[in-house]
């Protein structure tokens, strides 16, 4: 699993205090430092299945000073996957991308879901192929 967070954002320290907590393997990535490539948001943004405008980070200073609320809904979607690429502070985060699913945003219940979810499929998985230890 790879946790994309800017390690200044309070979002990201708090999304990283409970992936700690809940004992949530992860690698770390530095938003600003490892900027996504056009390919990754292309494809975090289909296994998301949210809008392209739920990937930008609103409350950053670029999205403000490029005056992208109003220029977001006249521009194309490669044009945004495009401007998403060119700067990680762009992006929305943090991100948490998993076998098959993306997050979006910091939201504790829709984490914790998709976790369980996850451990669950896992679990399934293993019986399925008599993996399945007693203590899991």
């Amino acid at each position: 699993m790879q946790f994309i967070c800017y390690p200044k954002c309070t979002t990201c320290q708090k999304a990283k205090k409970w992936l700690d907590a809940n004992g949530v393997a992860y690698d770390e990535r530095h938003i600003k430092d490892e900027k996504p490539m056009l390919a990754e948001l292309k494809v975090w943004h289909k296994q998301s299945g949210l809008p392209l405008k739920k990937f930008f980070n609103t409350s950053g200073l670029q999205y403000k000073e490029l005056c992208l609320k109003d220029k977001l809904p006249t521009m194309s979607e490669a044009e945004q996957l495009k401007l998403l690429a060119s700067d990680g502070m762009l992006v929305k985060r943090p991100l948490l991308v998993g076998d098959g699913f993306v997050l979006v945003g910091f939201k504790e219940e829709e984490w914790k879901a998709q976790l369980e979810k996850g451990r669950m499929e896992h679990l399934k998985q293993k019986a399925k192929n008599g993996q399945l230890m007693l203590d899991e």
